[in-house]
């Protein structure tokens, strides 16, 4: 049903399950984990009305498992990318694994997946430095788009000195398009 991907390593496509509506993925090495992608793999989907939380879980210096919350993934939402480099030091957060004993070690680490209702997961809230960007791609691509652009356009750059009329060329002063 879920799938998680970690950049440099091979994707995980069986979770352990740990509860009937519980699943979890190991981390091993998670000291070297930037970003994590959590998606569902589309053989199954969630039951209508339901999602499933995505959680964050390492060991803290005495061993005991810290839960943060990073998101959440639906059938209309299917994966999700987090940044979990800066939560490895942190408060944990109410979840629905305490109870459960997972074994954990100083090297690895745990994304677990609980399945509730989408009221609840709109209810929750992430750990605020989880997400990967605020900014929309689009935005982002825009941007990027005219920075380029504007470099491109300013490496072509010539003083009026430089200049050698031609009356089919258009000329257009660098600092308009800046402004724009």
């Amino acid at each position: 049903m879920f799938g998680c991907l970690v950049a440099g390593r091979l994707v995980q496509a069986a979770p352990q399950q740990v509860a009937e509506d519980k699943f979890v993925f190991d981390l091993p090495e998670y000291e070297n984990i930037n970003h994590v992608v959590v998606f569902m793999l589309g053989t199954i989907p969630f039951p209508d009305g339901m999602g499933g939380s995505v959680y964050f879980c390492y060991p803290d210096q005495s061993g005991m498992a810290v839960w943060q919350l990073l998101g959440f993934v639906t059938n209309e939402k299917p994966s999700a990318i987090f940044k979990i480099s800066g939560l490895k030091s942190g408060k944990g957060s109410q979840h629905p694994f305490g109870a459960m004993n997972l074994p954990q070690t100083p090297t690895v680490a745990q994304i677990g997946i609980s399945v509730e209702l989408l009221e609840n997961l709109a209810q929750q809230t992430p750990v605020a430095n989880a997400a990967v960007s605020s900014v929309d791609s689009f935005t982002e691509f825009t941007q990027k788009m005219l920075d380029n652009f504007y470099n491109f356009a300013s490496s072509f750059a010539v003083t009026q000195a430089q200049m050698t009329p031609n009356p089919s060329e258009a000329f257009i002063p660098a600092n308009v398009v800046l402004k724009w």
